[in-house]
This record gives structure tokens, sequence and C-alpha cells, in this order.
């Protein structure tokens, strides 16, 4: 005969997987009950007639500040963010990040407006129980909830840069979900919700918080993110063992310059088609992408020192990185 328990469902006969069972709900419904106000649904429009994409963001300021992805926002001419609460509010666009999927809007209200506390990414760990919010596929403020998969994940943005410090999570994600939060037991805000792979059965990913603050950071200073630039085009290029070994490096590979840019600190610096870039300030650079983790806001104008093989020849160089221009 089949137990039921004061629910009116059937119970399991186990206490301890009942008790669980109770915690987790309760854990998903507290996040719930916490975030979901400061979740928005995103509608941007290309211009007066023709609509754009959606996806999701989250105030985490009551004064009206939002982060979504790049992706959500791009070639906006209008963006339009729906509360949970039924108001439509006409958005600014304060900057978006394309490199790293982050974007930054600003919405006006007289009264303060809910958000989410913001969590760290450096205080999670792999199996935690996690909730994402969102409107996949238009359903608005949805839940969905599951664990850490993996941390310190690397993805690649539309750029083709990659995005460091990035979430894996099982917490089902789906189109429109984009630029949602991911959420701690605690409902804080430990994740951007940015992607997922298509045909996957529970691999989606999410840029860390903390990541996402520094660009939201610049956006809400520079209204871009700022990167150093050396003024070069480059690819990845194996070194050969014996190259290595000759030059004392412990690397297997470097960056090749293919093209040098006319007047910039390359250039001034002697760097030339075919140099491989070995190191920057004494850090290895095995390929672009560790350049590209080098060339942060505070390298530009600042002197540094490229190391270069060329030939048989091992060259220090100094160099003044200028800001990139995208």
């Amino acid at each position: 005969m089949l137990d039921i328990d004061d629910s009116g469902g059937p119970a399991s006969g186990n206490p301890t997987e009942d008790a669980a069972l109770d915690a987790y709900s309760r854990v998903v419904s507290s996040v719930y009950e916490v975030a979901a106000a400061a979740v928005v649904a995103i509608e941007v429009r290309h211009d007066a007639r023709s609509r754009g994409g959606a996806g999701s963001g989250f105030l985490f300021t009551p004064d009206g500040l939002i982060l979504t992805n790049s992706h959500v926002v791009q070639r906006a001419k209008q963006v339009i963010v729906h509360t949970a609460a039924g108001q439509a509010i006409d958005a600014d666009l304060i900057g978006d990040d394309p490199h790293t999927d982050v974007a930054l809007l600003k919405v006006a209200s007289a009264a303060p407006l809910p958000s989410i506390e913001l969590g760290s990414a450096r205080t999670i760990r792999v199996g935690q129980l996690v909730v994402a919010i969102g409107n996949p596929l238009g359903y608005a403020s949805t839940v969905t909830a599951g664990v850490i998969s993996a941390l310190g994940r690397g993805l690649r943005s539309t750029t083709g840069r990659l995005m460091d410090d990035v979430i894996q999570t099982d917490a089902a994600l789906n189109p429109g979900n984009s630029g949602g939060p991911l959420l701690d037991a605690h409902g804080r805000a430990i994740g951007v919700n940015t992607a997922i792979i298509a045909g996957a059965q529970g691999i989606c990913f999410s840029t860390s918080i903390d990541a996402a603050s520094r660009v939201a950071v610049q956006l809400l200073r520079h209204g871009r993110v700022r990167r150093a630039s050396l003024g070069i085009a480059a690819q990845n290029m194996a070194l050969q063992r014996r190259v290595a070994r000759f030059f004392n490096l412990e690397q297997a590979s470097a960056v090749r310059v293919i093209e040098v840019t006319r007047d910039s600190p390359a250039t001034r610096a002697g760097i030339e088609s075919g140099d491989l870039i070995v190191q920057l300030d004494g850090n290895a650079c095995e390929s672009l992408d560790d350049l590209h983790r080098l060339l942060t806001e505070e390298r530009i104008g600042a002197a540094v020192h490229i190391t270069v093989v060329r030939g048989n020849r091992r060259i220090e160089l100094e160099l003044v990185p200028v800001e990139l221009q995208d």
C-alpha cells in the first residue's frame, strides 16, 4: 500500500531523503523570493519597426544599474527593460564589452529598485547548489537549479578572445536566459549567465561575477573597457625543442609576429615580422591568450619589457603600449 505524506504526495519512506528534499526545495524557493524581483526581461529594437533580440538582466544597485550580456544588446537602437512588477522602462546603454560578453544598462526610477547583492566566485566550490533566474524562450521569471560543474573554464567570446574565470553549471539555461544571474544559496549573484552549448545536455556557462564587476566598473568609468596594445598582428606558434633548449625556455610555444602596424609601439621599439615574443615583463607568452591577459589597462602608457627570439638571437626590447582601438 502506498504511503501518503501530509502534503498529499507519496512518501518515500525514508525520513532522511524527505528532509533533504525539503531542504533543497526551501533553498531554491528562498533564493527565488529574494532575487526574482530584481531580474528583468530585456527587449532590444534595432529601429522603430524592427524588433531585435531579447534576453535577461538583473538590477544590482537600487538606483537602476543592470548587468546583462553584450550579445543581448548588440546593435541596439533602443533597449526596453521589463521588470517583474510589470513596468516597461527605457534603458540607457552605459557600455558593453564583446570580449567578455558583459554589458551595463541604467534605468531611471523615482523610488529605489529591488536589487541583487553581488557575491564572489572566489568562495564557491564544485558541487555547490546554484540557482538561475531568467526569461528562457520568453517565459518570464523562470527558475532552474543545479550545481557548479566546474570552475575556471575558458570560453571563446564572439570576438575570438578567451574569456577566463568562467563557471560551468548544469542549471538549465535556454535562449533568453542570457544575461540573467547565477545565484548562490543566499541569493547573491556569483555569475552572469552567458552561453549554452547547442546539442549538449547540462553544459552551461556563466561569466564569474568578479570578472563582470571589473568590466562594469570600467564601463561606468569610461563607457568601454580599456586595454593595452602593442600594435601587432600575431599568431600562436609551437617552439622547436632545440630552440627552447638553446634559449633556456621552459615553454612549448610562443607568439609569432606576422604584421607590425605602422607608427605603433612595436614599430618604434624595433619589433619585426617573424619575431617570436616569448616574454612580457618576465611573464611567459605561450599564446595570444597570454598576451591579451597581460595587456591590461594598467600597462597603457607604461614601459614594458618584451623578450623576442629573432633567428639565433634573444633580444630584450622596451616599449610603451597604447590603448587598443576596437
